[in-house]
């Protein structure tokens, strides 16, 4: 077995995925082959996926796979260490910036970092 096989991943990464309707150009699925494109580089193991489609990103209400991925961080439920999102617009496109932070916050304090793929695998 070679020795790249053998490595273990560095960090267990949860990918969350969102689109608001199908005609836009970055589909989940889009999102998530770039998301694994991001994680491989760097050595993540994408072990969990969280995806809203069809769901505005102006609140968190109707969207409950975010709100899952948010429960599952507060009860010390997440196996895994980082979130990977695409880009800032795909965590949320909220009224009041302070509640993307909050949620963001959330996540930090678990031990649980949340990071935009999309600035990094174009660089």
């Amino acid at each position: 077995m070679s020795q790249a096989a053998e490595q273990k991943p560095d960090f267990r990464a949860a990918q969350y995925v969102r689109a608001s309707t199908e005609h836009q150009q970055y589909s989940t699925e889009n999102q998530a082959d770039k998301i694994k494109e991001y994680a491989d580089h760097r050595n993540m193991e994408i072990v969990r996926t969280y995806s809203d489609d069809g769901k505005s990103g102006l609140s968190i209400g109707g969207r409950a796979s975010l709100k899952k991925l948010i429960a599952d961080v507060e009860v010390g439920g997440a196996d895994f260490n980082v979130i990977l999102v695409y880009d800032v617009s795909r965590w949320g496109r909220f009224q009041d910036t302070d509640e993307s932070a909050y949620y963001e916050y959330i996540c930090r304090r678990a031990g649980i970092q949340v990071s935009y793929a999309q600035k990094l695998v174009t660089q």
